[in-house]
């Protein structure tokens, strides 16, 4: 036989080797390991971590600060309060169109229309309970007033240094502005007045 013949025989008979021995090493080293540590690999590697949906998350989050806190009251907890104030977040956010934005002295003026009956359901609630949370954490004025089928909001602050701030904050910005919102969801959740001690 010649040396390259000879060669060939012992490449072909590494690499059938390679291809045989190494996969039953392999599967005998996966039969060795207990069922419940393969089924917990598996369920690491398959199990994904976002809810899905804006709405869910909120809702979940709210539901693992509670079972955290051995204080909840469940009795008084309210899961569907906190839903319907998401959804009107959902429908202010994307339902209602800004028709006019306008800079005036020490702040904007800003007409707003609700582009679905939902949405007008909603945008009454938020502009009835914002005003009052923005002027809180910011100081700031937020003045509603309805007219035709559309809201007229103005929002003016007695600091000149702030005035760009507001005007560039728009509709979204001056509805999503501050940290409110997070408390404002926990009490709700926990089935007390959504305002009540802030600081908590």
């Amino acid at each position: 036989m010649h040396l390259s013949d000879r060669l060939s025989t012992v490449l072909g008979a590494a690499l059938l080797l390679t291809g045989t021995v190494a996969p039953v090493q392999a599967q005998h080293h996966a039969h060795s390991r207990s069922p419940d540590a393969l089924t917990s690999d598996t369920a690491r590697s398959t199990t994904l971590q976002a809810p899905g949906q804006s709405v869910f998350g909120a809702v979940q989050e709210a539901i693992r600060r509670l079972e955290a806190d051995s204080t909840t009251d469940w009795s008084q907890v309210n899961v569907d309060r906190l839903r319907q104030h998401l959804i009107d977040m959902h429908h202010v956010a994307l339902n209602v169109a800004v028709e006019n934005k306008t800079p005036i002295d020490r702040g904007v003026r800003l007409r707003v229309r609700p582009t679905t009956e939902p949405a007008r359901a909603s945008l009454d609630r938020v502009l009835d309970a914002h005003p009052h949370m923005l002027k809180q954490e910011t100081g700031w004025t937020m003045a509603v007033k309805e007219q035709g089928d559309a809201y007229v909001v103005r929002v003016t602050t007695d600091d000149p240094d702030e005035t760009a701030k507001i005007r560039a904050l728009g509709y979204m910005g001056l509805l999503a502005y501050g940290q409110h919102h997070q408390r404002h969801h926990w009490h709700l959740v926990q089935g007390r007045h959504p305002h009540q001690d802030e600081s908590r």
